[in-house]
């Protein structure tokens, strides 16, 4: 019984970590490969511990990178951005790519494997600055979001359980 409980505390861990591990693989690749390091965000620490201990919107985690003083990214450079993107992002699955070329932009949003919660990853990449975040995710509450784009801000709010009345 105690190798069982041991063996599947071990399974948790090592999912978690695998989970870190690509953003922390997302993060050290774009400070090597522009040169820039993350801008301290100050109380990250805390706003994680409130979220682990309140799940907002079905969240129970979550790690942000910001990066400013990129290099400007033009729509040439997207193309290698997508050949970047593609070779870090390990294990997760793409889930989003959007591009644009008026502004510049490139949002990617990639999925772990899915369970009753999953990890997702977005980058987002801009001319002069990026962001990346990682996200842990109760997959029900994800896809009622989805589901119901138009009222998904009431699962920020803890409104949820009210009727749809147009408010």
């Amino acid at each position: 019984m105690t190798r069982r409980i041991l063996g599947l505390a071990l399974i948790a861990a090592g999912a978690a970590c695998s989970a870190d591990h690509e953003f922390d693989r997302v993060v050290h690749a774009v400070e090597s490969h522009y040169g820039v390091k993350r801008t301290h965000v100050p109380l990250m620490g805390l706003a994680n511990f409130v979220v682990k201990v309140a799940h907002p919107a079905g969240t129970s985690g979550f790690k942000l990178a910001i990066f400013e003083d990129l290099p400007e990214l033009t729509f040439e450079d997207q193309v290698e951005l997508d050949r970047f993107m593609d070779g870090v992002r390990g294990h997760l699955r793409p889930l989003v790519v959007t591009r644009s070329r008026r502004d510049g932009e490139s949002s990617y949003i990639f999925a772990g494997e899915v369970g009753k919660s999953t990890e997702l990853l977005i980058a987002n990449f801009e001319r002069h600055e990026a962001q990346v975040i990682q996200v842990t995710v109760n997959m029900e509450t994800l896809l009622k979001m989805i589901g119901s784009p138009d009222h998904a801000h009431r699962w920020f709010d803890d409104r949820h359980d009210s009727d749809d009345d147009g408010k």
